[in-house]
């Protein structure tokens, strides 16, 4: 099983020199290889990897393409039957690649694959995007195994069972390449941030298993894009997500989630203006308005999905809203949603 683990850069120089050599020295094993696929960028990071790295393949993109964009040009590039889409940031481990192979080949179902992913910041807690694996609630608002909202568990092993997710993190996504360009790839209209949701819900609306393993462990700094709390980071996130839960939600009262997902985001501009804090409320707004001019491309959008469909039910979604448990029930933690305690195993 060939593996190629491709890196998306844009004016990642730092990143590059950081993380760039435990990737090299990890992964020439297991009939893998590395790839750089520079997004158009403006600094000297193609003339570090040149004199540095000679030995990494090298994809260069003509613009900053986003996330999306860039990874959908860089991967139709690329020979392998597993991609892995790893962040420049991202430090991997020891022997991280080899239960790769044995994982898709144990079911032909499973069709994308995400690690344990900790902060680099600081080992012992799960990093906020990603953690141990993506869910996601009935209105469109995701959350991880070790991370509800902004509350980040620390790693005690409570989530070292091999588990099917909602969603694997882009930080570190292992996919099978087939599947990737058979569904089109990522939504280059999303250009970042939440496209990789976008991706597994199609997936597993169309029966394919997303699954995580704590066999393999990687640490990932976060945010050395966009910062958490960045304004342009908020709204892409907002604006995707409802373009993402208007697309490929496939339960009944379509209208009546995307009214309630509506007035549940009410609540989360009230609560950025409640401490004058009008950059981060501007971008939700503004995520609104671009939803409502693009309705009519969503909307086509979503009717060509509809005949690839074969399954309307998945256990990974909460049924209920996770901003009400978290703020209403103080449900902080994974453990405390019981509802997914028979995923693990």
């Amino acid at each position: 099983m060939k593996i190629a683990i491709v890196i998306l850069n844009w004016n990642g120089r730092q990143q590059l020199e950081k993380y760039l050599p435990s990737v090299i020295e990890h992964s020439t094993q297991n009939n893998a290889s590395v790839i750089v696929a520079d997004n158009g960028s403006t600094d000297d990071s193609i003339a570090y990897l040149t004199a540095s790295y000679p030995e990494v393949k090298l994809i260069q993109l003509d613009k900053n393409y986003g996330f999306a964009g860039g990874y959908n040009n860089a991967l139709c590039q690329v020979d392998a039957d597993i991609f892995c889409l790893l962040n420049s940031d991202v430090r991997v481990t020891q022997g991280w690649l080899n239960p790769v192979p044995g994982i898709f080949e144990s079911d032909a179902s499973i069709v994308a694959l995400q690690p344990k992913i900790l902060s680099d910041r600081d080992h012992s807690k799960f990093e906020h995007a990603g953690a141990a694996g993506g869910f996601i609630d009935k209105y469109g608002y995701p959350f991880c195994k070790g991370r509800i909202m902004d509350k980040i568990e620390t790693d005690n092993g409570q989530y070292n069972q091999f588990s099917d997710i909602f969603w694997a993190s882009g930080a570190c996504l292992f996919i099978r390449a087939q599947q990737f360009m058979a569904v089109g790839g990522f939504d280059a209209d999303f250009f970042a941030h939440m496209e990789e949701i976008d991706l597994c819900w199609r997936l597993k609306n169309q029966g394919f298993r997303i699954v995580y393993s704590p066999q393999i462990t990687v640490f990932h700094w976060g945010g050395a894009t966009l910062e958490y709390n960045n304004p342009r980071k908020l709204f892409l996130n907002f604006r995707n997500s409802l373009w993402s839960l208007y697309k490929n939600y496939t339960g009944n009262h379509l209208r009546l989630t995307m009214f309630l997902r509506m007035c549940i985001d009410t609540f989360a501009i009230a609560k950025y203006l409640a401490t004058f804090d009008l950059k981060n409320s501007t971008a939700i707004i503004k995520a609104h308005l671009e939803f409502y001019r693009s309705l009519a491309n969503i909307k086509a959008k979503r009717k060509a999905l509809q005949p690839g469909i074969v399954t309307t039910v998945h256990r990974e979604m909460l049924k209920s809203s996770i901003i009400w448990n978290f703020f209403a029930l103080s449900k902080k933690t994974f453990s405390a949603y019981h509802e997914f305690s028979s995923l693990g195993r």
